[in-house]
């Protein structure tokens, strides 16, 4: 069987999205590490369907590079505004995608029918332990000391539709997260897994982090990460509210505003390249 693609990314989190409106995928969950993977297939940091909706423009369903679903991601449905618009002939500056965390608005800034950047309502930061979800004696685990294989970290839990874990540090690339992330991500505290953020704040608005996804490992960029990082920031008086803060991660730069309606992301989206892969018989 072959199956076309598109490569995209967006700050350097790259995904394989295919139109799912022309190709439609069955086994998303067995075909996104056999896409993702960087030496024997396309390459990325997972598989994005883009699908008709009834209620939306379009849907995305974004799978993990070890094949699980996730919910939401900033950087993905920026991509899928870009293709919608670029592709799809969905000329419209806003449209509203469907995503497992609820509908999301996207606002496309378009030049001589490029799209260069898409703003997006995120939906608000949760705070709630029961809804990151984590597993604390607490009804918040904001600035909470928490401990992981021996190490204490002060940890800010956050939901963006997805879990995050927010550890305010350094300098982020000093930070063994190769052996550090798995320990936070796969902790039964975290009964759905976590996303995990190491953020130093350098002013009031910038701050760099270093980012650790569930189910993929370190990113370069992870949208609801960057939300996640700045809401915790301005939660705990670390940035203004209502005011732009550049986030700074390893494949590029986001802006993000949180407000108390909304937070708020802006950033870019490329199309790397098409392509046509045989895929092997389950």
């Amino acid at each position: 069987m072959e199956l076309p693609f598109v490569k995209m990314q967006g700050a350097g989190n790259d995904y394989v999205y295919i139109d799912g409106f022309d190709h439609p995928v069955d086994d998303p969950e067995r075909l996104a590490p056999i896409l993702s993977d960087r030496h024997f297939g396309v390459g990325g940091d997972g598989l994005v369907l883009i699908l008709p909706s009834q209620v939306a423009d379009a849907r995305m369903r974004m799978f993990n590079a070890d094949g699980s679903e996730g919910k939401m991601c900033g950087n993905a449905i920026r991509c899928v505004g870009k293709y919608l618009y670029e592709r799809r002939g969905l000329h419209q500056e806003q449209l509203d995608v469907e995503t497992l965390s609820g509908i999301r608005r996207l606002f496309l800034q378009v030049r001589e029918g490029r799209v260069e950047a898409v703003r997006v309502g995120m939906g608000r930061a949760a705070f709630e332990a029961a809804r990151v979800p984590v597993l604390v004696d607490a009804p918040q685990a904001v600035g909470l000391p928490m401990e992981f294989g021996g190490e204490r970290f002060t940890v800010t839990c956050v939901s963006m539709g997805n879990p995050h874990a927010v550890i305010f540090c350094g300098d982020p690339n000093q930070v063994e997260l190769e052996r550090i992330g798995p320990r936070i991500e796969k902790d039964p505290r975290f009964p759905e897994g976590v996303n995990v953020e190491f953020v130093q704040v350098l002013d009031p608005h910038n701050l760099r982090v270093r980012v650790w996804e569930r189910g993929s490992g370190e990113t370069w960029a992870c949208g609801t990460g960057a939300c996640a990082s700045v809401a915790a920031a301005v939660l705990q008086g670390l940035c203004p509210q209502g005011e732009e803060v550049a986030v700074q991660l390893r494949g590029g730069r986001l802006s993000i505003q949180v407000t108390p309606q909304q937070v708020w992301m802006t950033g870019g989206c490329e199309i790397v390249f098409d392509g046509v892969i045989s895929l092997p018989k389950a």
